[in-house]
Parts: structure tokens; C-alpha cells; sequence
């Protein structure tokens, strides 16, 4: 068992597929086959199963990337305990859902790259109800998401600010020329909203439940940007957090319904597992996400 097939089995493990782990590792698809077929000789169990065109780990594969995550581990940190850390190298996997990508993330990448040009930043978009496994499964060093404040003891959780969230409508819509809305002036109306299953969503729900209020019409979609141009062509009202909306307030293009949804308190917080080392850059990522996020609240 040589140290270049545990980095290349993390990396199919981590990829899924072949071709992409050897281009992530400078590799032949070939030699990353035929490593992956020698390690699997050498344990004398399957790692992988090929599910059609989908490449799976199997259970065996699943308990043994446990273990050489904790080798390999060990191994960047002894090479950081002896080797000069003013200049970062190594890979950094970072997840997060679309909206935090695309709103509160552009800026720390942007920092971080300029600070550490030597480190492979790989950025994977999760759904926001899979962020926390994907810890616990070793395929990502840090997460993000978007939900109420909570605690775990396998996880550091670490609250960076509170994102308010709001309904939006197409400026011709009637219900933006009220000064106050009530709960009743939501009848026949269509939400615009996320696909059920993470908190913010499921809070919202709960906002109406609690009034009596259970006969609500959704259009359910998988990302921000579809919410946004549906509200702006008159479909319905759009549930969204407010930073996904500025440019669009600020054109004229959707307006801010006055209507404050109750008990909603939502976190942008930052994840990683309690139990892995925070190498140099991981510490520096870290610290460059509380200068750059954390500012944003000020």
C-alpha cells in the first residue's frame, strides 16, 4: 500500500469518477484505474461499485476513506510542523448552497486566493439539508449554511450574522401599494419559495400553519435566480433572503413587501468537523471568512 494510492483513492472517493480525479491529480485516467485496482487487490475487498455510468463506494470503501482521511491528515500535519508555513500549499474543499455561494462567498474567495496563490481551492455547491454530512463523510474541510442557531457535538459551529429574509413582488403587484399587510391578504396568492426540506423553508411554513392559515399555493424551485425572474414577471411573491435581491430593489424590479414573517431567524454559520486538524490554511481561511463576512454586518 504506497501514500500515492491513498491520495488517489481520496481523490476518486471525493470526485466520484475517474476522469476527474486524474485530471485533479495530473494522472492518466489509467494510472488513477490501475492504482485504485491495486489498492483494492492489496485489502482484498471492493472499494467501489460501478452503478451503470455512477461510481459508488462501496461499504467497505466508505469505512476504509474514514481511515486514510485520518492518515492523510496526519501526515499534512507533521509536513506543516517542519516545513516553512509562511507559503500555504495544499487543497482546501469548501461547500456551500447556492445562495451563500454566490452572495456571501465571491469576497472571501477572492481575499484568500490573493493571500495563499499556492492553494487548490475546490468549492462543491451542497444542498443546504446535506452540508452537515458531508463533514462527517470527510468530503468537504469547511461548510456553510443557512439555518437557525444550533449546536452539535461532533461539529464546530460557528454563527457569522443573521440573514433577514423577505417577500418580494413585481412592482405592479397590488399588494405593494398597502402601507401594512395582514396574514388575510395572502388568500389566492402563489409563494415563490426553495423546495421543502431545509429550515428557512420549513419555518416560513410554519409562520402561516400557526395561524390557521394551511390552503397556500407554492411554485417550488431549486435555486434563487428562478425565484427572482418569476416574481419579476408577475407569477407570484418571492421568499427570499434579502442579499439575493439588492441589485433587483435597487432597479425597480421587485419591491419589499411591508410584511415582517414572524419568528424567522436564520444564520449564516460556518462548519467544520470538531475533530479534524485545522492545518495553516484551514486557520487562514477561517480567519479571512470573520474579516470578510463579519464586516458585512457592521
Amino acid at each position: 500500500m504506497e501514500l500515492r494510492q491513498l491520495n488517489t483513492f481520496q481523490m476518486v472517493a471525493s470526485t466520484l469518477n475517474f476522469s476527474r480525479a486524474a485530471e485533479a491529480l495530473n494522472y492518466v485516467p489509467s494510472n488513477v484505474t490501475m492504482q485504485i485496482k491495486a489498492l483494492e487487490e492489496d485489502l482484498g475487498v471492493r472499494l467501489f461499485d460501478r452503478l451503470g455510468k455512477q461510481l459508488v463506494l462501496t461499504p467497505a470503501g466508505k469505512r476504509f476513506l474514514i481511515h486514510v482521511q485520518d492518515v492523510l491528515n496526519k501526515l499534512e500535519e507533521a509536513r506543516s510542523d517542519v516545513l516553512d508555513t509562511e507559503n500555504l500549499t495544499g487543497t482546501l474543499t469548501i461547500s456551500a448552497n447556492e445562495v451563500l455561494c454566490a452572495y456571501r462567498l465571491p469576497d472571501v474567495f477572492q481575499l484568500f486566493r490573493s493571500r495563499n496563490p499556492d492553494v487548490r481551492l475546490i468549492f462543491r455547491s451542497v444542498p443546504n439539508q446535506q452540508l452537515k454530512q458531508s463533514l462527517y463523510d470527510g468530503d468537504a474541510d469547511i461548510v456553510f449554511i443557512l439555518d437557525e442557531s444550533t449546536r452539535s457535538t461532533g461539529l464546530k459551529i460557528e454563527p457569522l450574522l443573521e440573514e433577514n429574509f423577505r417577500l418580494f413582488a413585481a412592482p405592479d403587484h397590488p399588494l405593494t401599494k398597502q402601507t401594512k399587510l395582514n396574514l388575510e391578504d395572502f388568500h389566492g396568492e402563489v409563494f415563490l419559495t426553495n423546495e421543502k426540506g431545509c429550515t428557512y423553508r420549513t419555518m416560513f411554513d410554519r409562520g402561516f400553519e400557526q395561524e390557521g392559515i394551511d390552503s397556500i399555493t407554492y411554485l417550488e424551485f431549486q435555486n434563487a435566480e428562478a425565484i427572482k425572474q418569476c416574481a419579476i414577471s408577475g407569477i407570484g411573491i418571492a421568499f427570499l433572503p434579502e442579499i439575493t435581491t439588492r441589485a433587483e430593489v435597487e432597479r425597480g424590479e421587485l419591491v419589499a413587501l411591508p410584511w415582517n414573517i414572524p419568528d424567522l431567524h436564520v444564520y449564516t454559520q460556518m462548519l467544520w468537523h470538531k475533530n479534524k486538524w485545522v492545518s495553516p490554511m484551514m486557520a487562514s481561511f477561517i480567519e479571512i471568512v470573520r474579516e470578510v463576512i463579519k464586516k458585512e454586518d457592521e
